[in-house]
């Protein structure tokens, strides 16, 4: 393991150097059906419970599911920020009510958490020395009905150069290479990832360099390829189009890219002067641009006029001041990140309980977790409806019940997502408030969730006309055969008598009779059915005053002929 002293020889003189940095990735994925076991109609958080000891993954008991000793005042802190109903959300009900209804109303989130993986080494370019991340926790979330799973990590280190760690932190949390140099070397991620054991054993390390396998799967299935060391990783949720060794599928839920390759991400940095890192520093933090190196590590990323109104848009300076007791803490925002960046030496920055550490681990985490499960929600939604439209076959009945189905079930999802998990406000503190609503403007959720919504009632509301189409279509059919039934309804009754006297024949004979008669019965009603489309439209012309008698001819003539008729 590097040590923080060799890290600062390696960095340029007078470059500050970022104490404590804690770097959180959130990735959404969308999870697909495991195709071994479509019988089984269960989530895949019951088969990873399920699975027992064959899988490293546990349902995590926190504090407010476990042990009510383990409850502090940093939870409870975090509980009092979210309004009521987010607090239902994340929470569930209370341990009383749980007890008495047999748990059926704990929260609609599930964590899951492997402990397995205690370190994860990192180098950035080929000749660059490594560095040593402590992993806190790896987590994956679930969501009831909502076909979504948010896979998280939480590292730390301390002793980095602030180039360093902006290296860490633009290069780390990518789900594949972008693409190769000239050499060779991946573009934007890390050239080595080696996630470690307590022990410091290799459990799986990246195959960035492998580009033949990640172009060949590109070639074969449209999909990218994930790394080899986040495969690992998800275990045993699978990866879209993953086939083992011998080329089978392996068993496990399967999941899917849902968003960019680039996962989503929150960073706490503590440095000894916030006020003296340059623009530069700050733009490269918050839009996660990398480190900058050699005489061009001060300059600006991108040009001037597109920075313009960079501290407008993506920082919230509502602590950006030398006063409080968090001096000279800045919030950076841009939806796919949150940085915050505060003072080394403020003890109420650091602090795990109370502080602003606290709050990023805690309180701003759940506020970047609700943002990016509603977008994510949304984006699966968008491919649900595009695929059953994809697969629609309008010439199989069979493929139109199953579109009918699957539309009837989106709906009905999108109504349980709106009214459950839709928050436009999580909280009234005015901090938490802020972030969530400039997290929220930045990923357009408001826009998406708009064009999410009129999809989902146009295709609804498809399969209402449809219905109501079909309605239409069965009472002509009914109304032609009623119309034509009356005629001998009429004549019968208007003879008041039967035409062939049975009435005291043997029971044979008028057994022999009713079957006749209704065998003539149905066969006429049955015609007159299939006729009923030609029919009607007989009986239009017919109702027509300024039609001739020779046109109401002809188009009698169409219901045999099929000429004249608008069939």
């Amino acid at each position: 393991m590097l040590q923080a002293a060799d890290l600062r020889r390696t960095a340029p003189a007078g470059e500050q150097t970022v104490h404590e940095l804690r770097q959180v990735l959130l990735w959404p994925l969308r999870l697909r059906p495991d195709p071994q076991a479509a019988h089984r109609n269960e989530p895949p958080w019951q088969m990873l419970r399920d699975a027992g000891d064959a899988t490293p993954w546990r349902e995590h008991v926190d504090e407010y599911t476990g042990d009510a000793h383990d409850f502090h005042e940093r939870h409870y802190n975090e509980f009092v920020t979210f309004l009521p109903y987010v607090q239902r959300f994340l929470y569930g009900e209370g341990r009383q009510r749980r007890g008495a209804e047999g748990g059926a109303l704990r929260s609609p989130m599930r964590i899951f958490r492997r402990r397995d993986v205690a370190a994860v080494r990192v180098t950035a370019r080929d000749g660059d020395a490594p560095v040593t991340l402590t992993v806190v926790h790896v987590d994956l979330y679930f969501f009831a009905n909502i076909d979504v799973v948010l896979f998280n990590v939480e590292l730390a280190a301390a002793g980095l150069p602030l180039s360093v760690a902006q290296e860490v932190l633009y290069r780390f949390g990518r789900a594949y290479p972008a693409g190769w140099d000239a050499s060779g070397q991946a573009l934007h991620c890390m050239a080595s990832v080696e996630w470690l054991d307590a022990e410091g054993r290799v459990l799986a390390e990246s195959d960035a360099r492998d580009r033949d396998r990640f172009i060949a799967h590109v070639a074969e299935h449209r999909a990218p390829r994930i790394a080899r060391h986040w495969e690992f990783m998800l275990a045993p949720l699978v990866w879209q189009h993953s086939r083992s060794e011998g080329g089978a599928e392996p068993a496990g839920p399967r999941v899917q890219q849902i968003e960019y390759y680039r996962m989503p991400m929150m960073a706490w940095l503590a440095v000894d002067d916030p006020r003296a890192l340059t623009r530069a520093d700050f733009v490269r933090l918050g839009l996660v641009t990398g480190g900058g190196h050699g005489p061009q590590g001060d300059a600006l990323p991108y040009a001037e006029h597109h920075l313009s109104d960079f501290e407008t848009r993506y920082c919230y300076d509502r602590y950006w001041s030398d006063g409080g007791s968090a001096p000279n803490t800045r919030y950076l925002c841009t939806g796919l990140s949150m940085v915050v960046i505060g003072q080394a030496g403020s003890e109420f920055y650091g602090c795990r309980d109370r502080g602003v550490l606290a709050q990023f681990r805690h309180q701003h985490f759940l506020l970047f977790l609700i943002a990016h499960f509603q977008k994510a929600t949304l984006l699966m939604f968008n491919d649900r409806l595009a695929e059953t439209l994809a697969d629609l076959d309008i010439s199989s009945a069979d493929s139109i019940r199953r579109f009918k189905r699957l539309i009837r079930q989106t709906y009905v999802t999108f109504l349980s997502f709106t009214h459950g998990y839709w928050f436009q406000e999580v909280s009234e503190q005015a901090h938490a408030k802020a972030l969530y609503a400039l997290c929220r403007t930045h990923l357009e959720s408001e826009t998406l969730y708009r064009e999410v919504k009129e999809r989902v009632h146009d295709m609804n509301g498809y399969l209402d006309a449809d219905a109501l189409r079909r309605q239409a279509n069965t009472v002509v059919r009914l109304t032609v055969v009623t119309i034509f039934g009356l005629i001998g309804t009429v004549t019968t009754g208007f003879l008041g008598m039967n035409l062939i006297a049975e009435a005291e024949a043997p029971m044979a004979s008028r057994v022999v009779f009713f079957a006749l008669v209704m065998a003539a019965t149905l066969a006429l009603t049955f015609y007159t059915i299939a006729k009923s489309k030609r029919l009607s439209d007989f009986l239009d012309v017919m109702s027509d005053e300024r039609l001739s008698a020779w046109t109401k001819v002809k188009a009698f003539a169409a219901v045999w002929t099929g000429r004249g008729g608008d069939d």
